[in-house]
């Protein structure tokens, strides 16, 4: 959950041309005669133009960055009352941008401005007590400068909303809010959210299954590169599940997932070229995806590999990969693999007899049932 870390819009200058020439000269983008009407207006008081001659120092606008003075003028204009000072103001404490990181007084500006309603501070705050950032962890207080937030539109206030009634983080699990807060998401573009509201269609996570609105979510997720929906989404087409099967986009969706390093994926597109599931049987490209995915530590692939050495499918015969791989399974769980070493070590199969290994692995199989 990041942070925002951005500067507000010079759109909240609202004043006449006669009523404020540093507001003017800077909307009009003539900078150093916005420089000099700011800096005679701030020395005078005037918050908007303190505002507004830090945010020039802060960005470099017709002169050189200087933090310093855009903390000096920021703190004057927060001062003030000025909500986005303090919000800026906030954000360099808490980024360490051109000052010390001090956390405390981070909290105490991100506060003030999320009390005069800016949504973005808001949203940070809630991070800040969500993640205990600089602060002790308060999910109570998490959830309601979210909430305030994500009323006022922001997408991730909105997310990490859902997420906590989602998983009760913090606060009694409540599928209806987090389907109302996921969908608000997921209507903004965040591609998490889509996935998850996907999930939720697609497994009845607190709501009734509806597939063709799985499909439709995990779509919009994988188009943005999310790994997890272009992977479940290549499972719907490749599986009978409620939507037609089409073995060619299970492909292209599960290998864009497998190459962004999705072990589920890896393993399943090692198992669709190894047994020829719409392609043309490939050991090679079957090996390769194993091994991403065994290299993960992902024990059914690790199996898999073993299996394929120990009886030369597809592959040469090799003992001591056999049982690397089954070593790789079996110390992670994996029944089969356990038991197979068990073998391997009782009769002697390209190891050393060792009766006590063989007892051993028999046990932490017969111990799974």
């Amino acid at each position: 959950m990041k942070k925002i870390f951005c500067f507000i819009s010079t759109a909240l200058f609202s004043l006449t041309i006669h009523a404020n020439d540093c507001a003017t000269y800077y909307k009009r983008g003539n900078f150093d005669k916005a420089l000099l009407a700011c800096e005679y207006r701030a020395k005078q008081g005037d918050g908007e133009a303190q505002f507004t001659l830090a945010y020039i120092y802060n960005k470099g606008e017709g002169v050189n960055v200087d933090k310093e003075k855009a903390l000096f003028w920021y703190t004057k204009a927060a001062e003030q009352g000025d909500g986005e000072a303090q919000y800026n103001l906030a954000l360099m404490y808490d980024d360490g941008e051109g000052v010390k990181i001090d956390k405390e007084k981070a909290l105490f500006w991100y506060t003030k401005a999320a009390e005069q309603g800016d949504g973005d501070a808001q949203y940070n705050l809630g991070v800040m007590y969500d993640n205990g950032d600089g602060v002790k962890v308060d999910k109570e207080k998490a959830l309601f400068w979210y909430t305030k937030a994500a009323e006022q539109g922001n997408g991730d206030a909105e997310y990490n909303l859902a997420n906590m009634y989602d998983k009760g983080d913090g606060v009694k699990v409540d599928k209806e809010k987090a389907l109302y807060w996921y969908t608000k998401a997921a209507k903004r573009g965040d591609s998490d959210a889509q996935f998850n509201l996907g999930f939720m269609y697609d497994k009845g996570n607190g709501v009734k299954v509806d597939k063709e609105k799985a499909l439709y979510w995990y779509t919009k997720a994988a188009k943005q590169g999310d790994g997890d929906a272009q992977y479940n989404l290549g499972l719907m087409y490749a599986l009978d599940t409620g939507v037609k099967i089409d073995k060619k986009k299970a492909l292209y969706w599960i290998t864009k997932a497998a190459e962004q390093g999705v072990d589920s994926a890896q393993f399943y597109l090692g198992l669709i070229y190894k047994q020829g599931d719409g392609k043309k049987i490939d050991i090679d490209k079957a090996l390769y995806w194993y091994n991403k995915a065994a290299e993960q530590g992902y024990a059914k692939a690790q199996f898999n590999l073993g299996f394929m050495y120990a009886n030369g499918d597809g592959v040469k015969i090799d003992h001591a990969k056999a049982l690397f791989w089954y070593t790789k399974a079996a110390e992670q769980g994996f029944s089969k693999a356990q038991f197979n070493l068990a073998v391997m070590n009782h009769e002697g199969d390209g190891v050393k007899i060792d009766h006590a290994k063989a007892l051993f692995w028999l046990k932490k199989a017969a111990d799974q049932g």
